[in-house]
């Protein structure tokens, strides 16, 4: 599927998400303005900043899925608890070998917390639900999906010992975002034979 298709299958899965179509034009700005020059520095420049933006992206999962970790309670939670921490530990893994590449090619990584969420290609919701919390985590690993896919057409044969490094981070967000959609379905089943419970209960007398 190209990033285009992907970016109207997601934007039609997600309608609310109004700030995708700006996303996807910063990325396509960042990559416009490394093709219309043959200056290798400057093509430098403009994978350093993608570089950065990714990191910020990473980071700001890896805040998500810890809270997600420590504020997920009850018996229904303790199935997804752990896959919560795995999944920051691994988003945090992915930030530290995009900042170890940054430095490479003699850039310095952007930890500055200040402005990270504006350089991050998700954002930071928190969610009051366990299936709330794991749609934000869906959402969000789309949008990377979606960023890095573009990123790697973009970086083509101009760099590729970075964009093998985005098509290693792509395939391991593509695992999260399916095993997210599949405890999301279980979550929802679950809440619903709860609830369907109570309300047979209920309809019984033996429970008011």
């Amino acid at each position: 599927m190209s990033a285009t298709a992907f970016g109207a299958e997601r934007d039609q899965n997600y309608p609310f998400l109004s700030e995708i179509a700006e996303i996807r034009r910063r990325a396509r700005q960042h990559i416009a303005d490394g093709a219309v020059t043959v200056n290798n520095a400057v093509d430098r420049d403009v994978v350093l900043r993608l570089l950065n933006e990714a990191l910020a992206t990473e980071l700001v999962c890896v805040l998500r899925y810890r809270r997600h970790y420590f504020v997920a309670t009850g018996s229904v939670a303790e199935s997804v608890k752990d896959e919560f921490l795995k999944h920051s530990q691994e988003e945090q893994s992915h930030a530290d070998q995009i900042a170890e590449r940054i430095v490479q090619l003699g850039g310095a990584p952007n930890l500055n917390p200040e402005g990270m969420v504006d350089r991050n290609h998700s954002e930071y919701p928190e969610g009051e639900t366990l299936a709330d919390m794991i749609e934000e985590d869906l959402i969000a690993e789309h949008i990377a999906i979606g960023s890095y896919r573009e990123i790697i057409q973009y970086l083509a044969d101009k760099d590729t010992t970075t964009r093998r490094l985005f098509e290693s981070i792509l395939a391991v967000e593509e695992q999260h975002a399916e095993e997210l959609a599949s405890m999301r379905q279980d979550i929802l089943r679950k809440d619903r034979s709860i609830t369907d419970t109570k309300r047979a209960v209920n309809s019984t007398g033996e429970l008011q």
